[in-house]
């Protein structure tokens, strides 16, 4: 019989990501760090390879692995709007589901899930991570509660959450290319706003850029990084993520702005709370 692959094993390995390792995943969605490390290895049995590896002191996800998180996000997605569309969505289940973009998501979603837990103990919290446009089209559609993306927010009633600092990284080993030569840089493929700034940025100054990684999701351009392929604009909030460091001999880059919105219906107060934990996370590292 071929394999199958769990929804929750699956959605823990997305929250593993989405918080930045095995401890944090385990505060968020309410599991023991044994039972994480379960469902990695249910993965793992069902394709047959491995799916994470140690960093140092970290983690990071084999290819392979990266391969499954990003199949892991549709599947997700697709079995969410199913429920959704079929009324068994989230509303029923007394769950508030919390959508974001990638960048900083390790910080900022373990930020909301406390001041959420606390304001609201009857819910649970699950969180969806995805583009902008997608985040903005479950809002409207009822399946995500509440969202904090990037990007314009165009016509679309919003409020602010406060302004991500942006910094450059690299691998410690890398090195800035002769003058004159074109700048490595790893993105998010399209559309993506940091993407956007990083080559805006550069092409501001004079220093000529070519991107040598386009990656699916931000596993995969923090890995790129790690690897020495090249530099990257990510959010800078709380220490260096492991095996990087800043770069300080390239523009400095400016904050971008943090839109947050609520679906029409949504609990008294969800949208006031969340914007005051992301606020007052980022207030701190600014």
């Amino acid at each position: 019989m071929a394999e199958v692959l769990d929804i929750a094993a699956l959605r823990t390995f997305t929250s593993i990501a989405d918080c930045g390792g095995f401890h944090r995943a385990a505060a968020a969605i309410g599991l023991s760090q044994s039972a994480v490390s379960q469902h990695v290895r249910r993965l793992e049995k069902a394709v047959g390879r491995p799916l994470v590896e140690r960093d140092g002191r970290g983690m990071r996800f084999t290819p392979p692995g990266e391969t499954l998180l990003s199949e892991a996000r549709k599947i997700l997605a697709a079995h969410d709007e199913a429920l959704f569309r079929l009324g068994r969505g989230e509303r029923e289940t007394g769950t508030i589901v919390v959508g974001s973009t990638e960048h900083a998501a390790d910080r900022i979603l373990p930020a909301i899930t406390g001041v959420l837990q606390e304001r609201y103990p009857a819910h649970g919290v699950r969180f969806r991570l995805d583009r902008s446009g997608r985040l903005n089209a479950g809002l409207d559609r009822g399946s995500i509660d509440v969202a904090v993306f990037l990007g314009d927010a165009k016509d679309r009633a919003s409020a602010s959450a406060g302004a991500l600092p942006l910094s450059w990284f690299s691998a410690p080993s890398w090195r800035m290319p002769a003058a004159g030569a074109p700048i490595p840089v790893v993105v998010i493929d399209n559309p993506c706003t940091i993407r956007r700034r990083a080559l805006e940025t550069l092409a501001e100054h004079g220093m000529p850029a070519e991107v040598v990684v386009e990656a699916a999701y931000l596993a995969g351009v923090m890995n790129a990084i790690r690897g020495g392929l090249g530099v990257g604009l990510l959010a800078d909030v709380g220490p260096p993520p492991e095996g990087l460091e800043r770069r300080d001999d390239l523009p400095p880059v400016p904050p971008e702005l943090l839109h947050l919105r609520t679906r029409a219906d949504a609990p008294p107060q969800l949208a006031e709370v969340t914007a005051a934990a992301v606020r007052g996370l980022l207030a701190d590292r600014v």
